[in-house]
């Protein structure tokens, strides 16, 4: 049987039944890319821009300007700078601490499901080495029942039960490479956000403290 000629439903039933959860983990994994990379975009602001426009009107005494623009923006940055002029005329110790607060509820948010996408990136190969070894079984057994009833075990019996059986091996690192790498690309950009966060942060408290 010729792979290439064999449509992917013929393929993914060749497989065996662990192809079914490498299945259900390739459905959550692209779910949660999608969800993450579109959470991001609508969070993004240029940070450097938009923590001037806040200085500036701080600078005017615009508090209540400062706080609506927060307020508007939705986006960890914007939060934890609000959090953060709302203690405006509290001592230092005060508004870092209602920042780190604000910032303990943005964070998790941010990083929320990357756990379980870097779960999914290790164990897609490894359901698909669970599907081989499972194939590789059927196969022996199969061949042990026919050397049982004496009849003849070609080298076709056996090549054809080891390369259905590593097809799930193929099918857990097709899904396993490619969320592997949206995971890196997603943890890069959270950490940027984090790190933002923080810069703008300490501007802030650097400025309401002078």
């Amino acid at each position: 049987m010729d792979l290439y000629k064999m449509g992917l439903w013929q393929v993914f039933l060749a497989g065996g039944p662990v192809m079914w959860p490498i299945l259900l983990c390739s459905i959550f994994a692209f779910a949660i890319i999608l969800e993450k990379v579109w959470h991001l975009h609508k969070i993004k602001i240029d940070s450097s821009d938009f923590l001037n426009n806040i200085l500036d009107k701080m600078k005017r005494h615009q508090i209540k300007e400062a706080l609506e623009t927060c307020g508007n923006t939705d986006s960890p940055i914007s939060h934890i700078l609000k959090a953060g002029i709302l203690k405006y005329d509290r001592p230092r110790p005060q508004i870092k601490e209602a920042i780190e607060d604000t910032a303990l509820y943005e964070v998790p948010k941010l990083e929320k499901n990357l756990t379980a996408l870097a779960t999914i990136a290790h164990i897609s190969p490894l359901l698909g080495l669970l599907g081989t070894v499972t194939g590789m079984v059927r196969c022996f057994q199969s061949i042990q029942a026919k050397a049982a009833a004496f009849h003849p075990v070609s080298p076709g019996d056996l090549a054809g039960g080891i390369w259905e059986a590593l097809l799930t091996t193929v099918a857990g690192l097709i899904v396993a490479i490619p969320t592997f790498v949206a995971y890196n690309y997603l943890v890069n950009h959270v950490n940027t956000f984090i790190l933002e966060m923080e810069k703008a942060a300490t501007e802030l408290v650097n400025f309401l403290t002078e």
